[in-house]
């Protein structure tokens, strides 16, 4: 049973109070949830409003949903769950491609090594030579 919307097209200025009031009149808040932006600690402009039940949550979405709030028409809609996207990765250096398997089967650091980044592959003597 789900009983949280998102809450789309926020003014910038919007408080977690303001949300509690405006959704209040059409059932019991429980939660609301405004992210911020991890450098400037603004809001990012959304939220997450949970409902005490699915049916003041659907009120609330047939009456709020593109209804001007602070001078700007809402999106209202049931949120739907977080994709589990397998996380990690990012950044990366020299090639490692970030987060992820690794495995040394080619990849990452020793890839032009041949076998694996074993010692024998990586000395001078062996690149020299033709094979």
């Amino acid at each position: 049973m789900n009983t949280k919307m998102y809450v789309g097209n926020l003014s910038f200025n919007s408080t977690e109070q303001d949300l509690r009031d405006l959704f209040g009149s059409h059932g019991e808040v429980t939660e609301v949830f405004i992210p911020t932006d991890r450098e400037s600690g603004r809001p990012r402009g959304f939220a997450f409003v949970t409902m005490d039940s699915t049916d003041s949550m659907n009120d609330a979405i047939s009456a709020l949903n593109g209804n001007e709030f602070q001078g700007r028409p809402l999106v209202v809609n049931e949120a739907k769950p977080q994709a589990n996207t397998g996380g990690g990765g990012g950044g990366g250096y020299r090639g490692n491609g970030g987060g992820g398997r690794r495995d040394n089967n080619g990849y990452g650091r020793n890839r032009r090594y041949g076998k694996a980044g074993s010692k024998q592959y990586r000395h001078r003597s062996y690149h020299g030579r033709r094979h």
